[in-house]
């Protein structure tokens, strides 16, 4: 199994299906984000046979557009509402990324989802850790998929 191809079909099968948008990976910017500006993270930890994070590194002007499209709504400001979708994401993916690590999904358990917002910030990494960070392209910018696991 390759983690990476299986993080981009889940990816790519969520934002097609639930949230109604299209999205192509792997971004023609790359796999490295260096300091997230003006971006939204939303994070679940994954607990048991793996262990480690799942981030979803959101600009806020495609969070508006993901955010717009879930609940049919403009925004240009991080609410409530962007805080909620974005952790919906973060969980739907930590969810598909929990049945790709899992035979039966019962060996790991998820956190609940958080997110932090800024205007510059950074993400530190699981000392350590196996990273795999994916940038997705959709219509209003680029956002990027980090699975962080132990070693």
């Amino acid at each position: 199994m390759e983690l990476r191809k299986e993080i981009i079909d889940a990816t790519v099968e969520i934002f097609s299906t639930m949230v109604m948008m299209d999205i192509s990976a792997p971004s023609a910017k790359g796999d490295e984000y260096g300091v997230l500006e003006n971006t939204i993270t939303g994070v679940i930890g994954l607990a048991g046979t793996h262990k480690g994070v799942l981030a979803v590194h959101v600009p806020h002007a495609v969070a508006f557009a993901i955010t717009g499209s879930f609940l049919g709504i403009e925004l240009d400001e991080i609410t409530e509402d962007v805080e909620d979708a974005i952790g919906e994401i973060a969980n739907m993916l930590g969810g598909n990324a929990k049945s790709i690590l899992s035979e039966n999904g019962r060996d790991i358990d998820l956190s609940l989802p958080s997110t932090v917002s800024g205007k510059e910030y950074a993400f530190h990494t699981i000392k350590g850790a196996e990273k795999t960070v994916i940038g997705f392209d959709c219509e209003k910018g680029t956002f990027y998929v980090e699975l962080q696991l132990e070693t």
